[in-house]
């Protein structure tokens, strides 16, 4: 029993110890390979071709926002391109903003549905509708800056093994302390993480606010999955398992709102926590092929984080018993106050904060203030975390098969 018990331990400790250095030198090695000497983002380097490129937002009661998002993708700096959006079964003013916005571009087509089908069923939908062999793909409520298309297409056209690029997502609202410790967390964290993956060969997910497709390869893989509660996520699987190439291209960049309350950044998270344990659980099977190894270390990568979470609960509920029951030495946790390995661990996270605020300032040259707020993030971000992984695991396991995902309204934060 000390045994197991010092393994739970050790292993809470070592893992985000571990893949904190991961992390870093990842992202250190695609800065050096990929990023530096790079040409400015607002002066992108002429592509070969400049195929034509349909670009697709669905929308699900975005009545605030549509007019603005609509109107940085008709900005593209891009020469060839369409708009289509999708107004799926909104009961706002959704649908008559876009109507009268196509007097406003030429270059919009709209597709209505009577009732909420999902985000799946709108891409699905403005897929087969689409004039162009590259789908660039946006949330309702995204601001596409105006060169990214220009940089999502440098890889599509540069080989034709590249069946999907993910964009760079930045925060557009700030006003609260959850918004700062996520302007944080997508650059030291999502962005960190998709660089030290794109190094070693698979990426988990694309972003779903933001990310490029080719046609061809998506109908490959029989479109975005209706039943899956994170279709970004899936899809992304998906695609890899066929061999085709996912890459990330932090220029091109999508600003977005994100929650601001708790509420909904809890239903934000173990939506994403059941959407990665669903991928898991589906293709796990398909995994154990040779031809599907490129994909275990991403595979390993979140089981590994799946175990962390129940061994932080563990330790957790260990404690817990001790204020009430008398446990044996081997079992009780006197504190949960940090000792030297969270104090360890917190100086490796801030170290990790700052290498990827120093990377990031070539996008957003004022980011480096939010680095005073990231102290707080190690514990937001273990906390949640565990909590939503934990939740999320058993809906995931015990979801009824062939449900298909329709649109929730989240929280748009405080603007």
């Amino acid at each position: 029993m000390q045994q197991i018990v010092t393994w739970l331990f050790d292993y809470a400790f070592y893992y985000p110890l571990v893949m904190s250095f991961v992390w870093m030198s990842g992202g250190l090695i695609y800065y050096l390979r990929w990023e530096r000497g790079q040409p400015k983002r607002v002066d992108p380097p002429a592509l070969e071709s400049y195929p034509f490129v349909t670009l697709i937002v669905p929308c699900h009661n975005e009545g605030e926002q549509v007019r603005e998002t609509i109107a940085h993708l008709a900005a593209q700096r891009y020469p060839h391109f369409e708009v289509i959006a999708v107004n799926d079964g909104s009961t706002d003013d959704t649908g008559a903003q876009l109507d009268a916005l196509l007097a406003e571009y030429p270059q919009l087509r709209v597709i209505h549905f009577a009732s909420n089908q999902g985000k799946a069923m709108g891409l699905r939908m403005a897929a087969m509708a689409a004039r162009g062999e590259f789908l660039v793909c946006v949330d309702g409520d995204a601001l596409l800056d105006e060169y990214a298309t220009h940089w999502l297409m440098r890889h599509m056209v540069s080989s034709s093994r590249v069946g999907s690029v993910t964009g760079n997502p930045r925060i557009r609202n700030r006003s609260t302390l959850l918004g700062k410790l996520q302007v944080g967390e997508f650059s030291s964290i999502i962005g960190l993480i998709k660089r030290a993956q794109r190094v070693y060969g698979r990426v988990f997910t694309v972003s779903g606010v933001i990310a490029c497709f080719r046609r061809s390869a998506v109908h490959d893989v029989g479109y975005w999955s209706t039943d899956m509660v994170t279709e970004d996520i899936d899809i992304s699987w998906r695609l890899q398992m066929h061999h085709w190439d996912i890459r990330y291209e932090p220029n091109a960049l999508c600003w977005i709102l994100m929650p601001e309350t708790l509420r909904g950044l809890w239903k934000q998270r173990v939506r994403w926590a059941q959407g990665g344990v669903e991928v898991i659980l589906r293709y796990t099977r398909q995994l154990l092929r040779w031809r599907r190894r490129r994909m275990w270390p991403i595979a390993l990568e979140y089981i590994f984080s799946l175990v962390w979470a129940y061994a932080m609960v563990s330790i957790v509920l260990l404690w817990l018993l001790g204020l009430f029951l008398p446990l044996p030495p081997a079992l009780h946790v006197p504190t949960l106050l940090p000792q030297w390995h969270g104090v360890m661990l917190g100086m490796v996270c801030l170290i990790q904060f700052g290498i990827a605020t120093l990377i990031d300032r070539r996008y957003e040259t004022r980011v480096g203030r939010n680095y005073y707020w990231m102290i707080w993030y190690p514990l937001t971000y273990w906390l949640l975390s565990t909590a939503t992984t934990v939740v999320a695991f058993p809906k995931a396991l015990f979801k009824r098969k062939g449900t298909r995902a329709v649109w929730t309204s989240p929280d748009r934060g405080v603007r």
